[in-house]
């Protein structure tokens, strides 16, 4: 339960390699080794040697240098850039050594925008002061920058006249900022109070129906029932005792919004596995009722719901239901370089969704070669892989799309054969 806590007291930094210029498609393929990067660089270095590859590197930190600078921009817009080009490559890559030595300046430039921006901007800060967490891992450094952040975050979360996108993003924010660097127990209690001040606004009447939301305001609400969600899988046993018995979470079940259905029926089955991993006896004085109102998301066919929305709906409530009823979880496996991890539990899945929407197409290359995050999953440090494997792996783009034509007509194939069995049936 209480792993991340374990891991700030234990989690000694390593040398990460030097920066490197970034792209989507080639941090999802690239494996680094424990102190340097087998990157797209690794492959210049071969070509046009050593000099190559530092000119690579001095080229990309002057643009990152460039874009700190332009934070404290007059103009809102280049502000906005900056922000997002520095998100960019922290989400693509492994830059502990060079963020290290400018936290502080980041921190503060996060901090003015969060304080000054509008909108957009203050959404983007909000972003990189997450990714900034991630790419400092869980100690001291991170919950630096957290204390600065955190009264900051909280404040534009409580205020009701704040920009509501703002607002959103500060709520997924939080969350996992305070996963990473929080060092108190306690505190993370009074945050996660703070999530529930917000979703709990959501529940259902006592008479069924539910308040009048706009969907602006219910992103927030789920925004923060997610974070609140992924905070009880550090929870000590005692604060988890308290939470269990909460017993108006499935009036969430009854809201308008498909989204905010979907993050109640997960956090549902969150608790449930949470609950049994403590006490293997564990029952729910509202089970039959529960079930029922699973049982029904599960089926559901109201036709002024959107199709799209009901086939997720639907997806999602029969495995919560699975895992309410039978305390099932359907695994998953994550492949990334040589290596491959199972998601194989509600905890592991919150977990890696949260860290997933922020590092987006960038989560392999962080599984791969981010210490902390790679502590989190309990992969070991990160593997040492030659020049010569590191080819092998690479796959040119004719020959994915060879690979890819011939999946999509195998595809087209299997579903032509089921369409005509269904035709058949039908004129019989």
């Amino acid at each position: 339960m209480n792993i991340m806590l374990c891991l700030r007291s234990q989690h000694k930094r390593g040398q990460h390699g030097h920066v490197q210029p970034f792209s989507d498609e080639d941090a999802s393929i690239e494996t680094l080794s424990h102190c340097s990067s087998f990157s797209d660089t690794a492959s210049v270095a071969d070509e046009g040697g050593e000099a190559s590859e530092d000119a690579a590197q001095e080229d990309f930190q002057y643009k990152l240098k460039g874009f700190i600078d332009s934070t404290v921009d007059k103009s809102a817009k280049t502000r906005q850039g900056a922000l997002d080009g520095l998100k960019t490559a922290m989400a693509t890559r492994i830059l502990y050594e060079f963020i290290s030595e400018r936290r502080m300046t980041i921190t503060d430039s996060i901090e003015r925008c969060l304080k000054k921006g509008k909108g957009e901007e203050q959404r983007a800060a909000a972003s990189l002061a997450c990714l900034l967490c991630i790419q400092l891992g869980s100690g001291i450094e991170s919950e630096e920058v957290f204390k600065t952040l955190k009264p900051i975050f909280k404040n534009i979360l409580a205020d009701g006249s704040a920009n509501i996108q703002a607002r959103q993003a500060v709520a997924t924010s939080l969350g996992l900022c305070t996963l990473v660097a929080e060092d108190d127990i306690l505190d993370v209690h009074a945050t996660m109070e703070c999530f529930e001040n917000l979703f709990t606004r959501s529940y259902a009447r006592a008479d069924g129906t539910c308040p009048l939301i706009n969907p602006q305001t219910s992103q927030l609400h789920t925004n923060a029932l997610l974070s609140w969600a992924l905070l009880l899988t550090i929870c000590t046993a005692n604060q988890l005792k308290d939470i269990l018995h909460l017993p108006k979470l499935p009036r969430l079940l009854e809201s308008e919004d498909v989204n905010m259905r979907i993050a109640a029926g997960e956090t549902i089955a969150l608790l449930f596995e949470l609950a049994r991993d403590m006490d293997a006896e564990f029952e729910f004085h509202d089970w039959d009722e529960l079930c029922d109102k699973l049982n029904a998301l599960a089926t559901d066919c109201n036709k002024h719901r959107a199709k799209t929305d009901k086939r997720k709906q639907r997806s999602v409530f029969r495995d919560v239901l699975k895992a309410v009823e039978e305390g099932d979880f359907q695994s998953e496996t994550i492949r990334f370089g040589t290596e491959r991890m199972t998601i194989d539990s509600w905890v592991r899945k919150r977990t890696y969704d949260a860290f997933r929407e922020f590092v987006g197409s960038g989560m392999n290359y962080h599984l791969q070669g981010n210490e902390f995050i790679r502590d989190v999953f309990e992969l070991g440090p990160p593997m040492l892989v030659d020049s010569a494997t590191m080819k092998a792996m690479k796959i040119s783009r004719f020959e994915r799309h060879l690979h890819n034509s011939a999946a999509f007509k195998a595809r087209t194939k299997a579903r032509s054969k089921f369409r005509d069995k269904r035709v058949d049936v039908g004129e019989f």
